[in-house]
């Protein structure tokens, strides 16, 4: 009886140790669920804190693309404004160059300048210019007796002008076209006798000479024409006094 009490003994260790094997994996499997949904949880949480700091992200990237085509519209603003500076400075230095030269063209009416008149060189008084081209065009004009008197004009209110030797030849040509043949003569020969050596000078010797043979001072149109050839032999007018002199007889 004790022994088969034992064995009663080891076979209800055995039910226990039996059940205890039992119980084992159905612990462990519940176990391993409760931790894969702590990692899904866990793996969720992160995730949404991904996305998360994703949106954010691309809110702080969308806010500087934003700014910087703030910062690219402010700069071609500036760009424009800085265009508009130029062209505005551009025309405004243009406008001061033109007063300035203008005003120094204004000026220069009122001061002495170099020209050359004739191929003489000189300094022309302000207004000398304007009078004596004033004389000239009533010349052309065929206004003989106003072109006379403003060449006198001239002749007496500037002495000391490059224009003299011309505008005493032109007086002479007035005169003559007035037939006054007397004054012409005398305007020139001044011309011949102060201005030897001005482009003139042959011109009216030639201009005495034709008054002279239209009067029949043939003699004294040969003497002339002569003197022409002596004295300005080199000159154009030099030659035309010498085909003159051919046809006197």
């Amino acid at each position: 009886m004790t022994y088969r009490f034992s064995w009663l003994r080891i076979a209800a260790a055995a039910c226990v140790a039996g059940s205890a094997l039992v119980a084992a994996p159905a612990h462990a499997g519940l176990f391993d669920d409760d931790q894969a949904r702590q990692a899904i949880l866990d793996l969720r949480t992160k995730t949404d804190s991904l996305t998360s700091q994703l949106a954010a992200a691309q809110r702080t990237i969308l806010d500087q693309s934003n700014r910087l085509d703030q910062l690219n519209q402010q700069v071609a603003t500036l760009r424009g404004q800085n265009e508009d500076l130029t062209n505005q400075v551009a025309t405004l230095q243009k406008q001061q160059k033109d007063y300035y030269t203008d005003l120094d063209t204004r000026l220069k009416k009122f001061e002495p300048q170099q020209q050359t008149v004739d191929g003489v060189q000189g300094t022309v008084q302000p207004g000398e210019t304007e009078a004596f081209n004033a004389a000239s065009q009533q010349f052309r004009n065929g206004d003989f007796k106003n072109a006379a008197a403003s060449f006198r004009d001239f002749i007496q209110k500037y002495p000391q002008s490059p224009y003299q030797p011309t505008a005493q030849y032109w007086l002479g040509n007035a005169l003559y076209a007035l037939r006054d043949y007397k004054g012409s003569t005398a305007t020139w020969q001044g011309v011949v006798k102060n201005y030897p050596q001005h482009p003139r000078a042959p011109e009216a010797l030639l201009a005495i000479a034709n008054n002279q043979l239209e009067q029949g001072q043939k003699a004294a149109a040969r003497k002339t024409l002569q003197q022409i050839v002596d004295q300005y032999g080199s000159s154009e007018v030099a030659q035309t006094a010498q085909n003159k002199l051919s046809q006197i007889k």
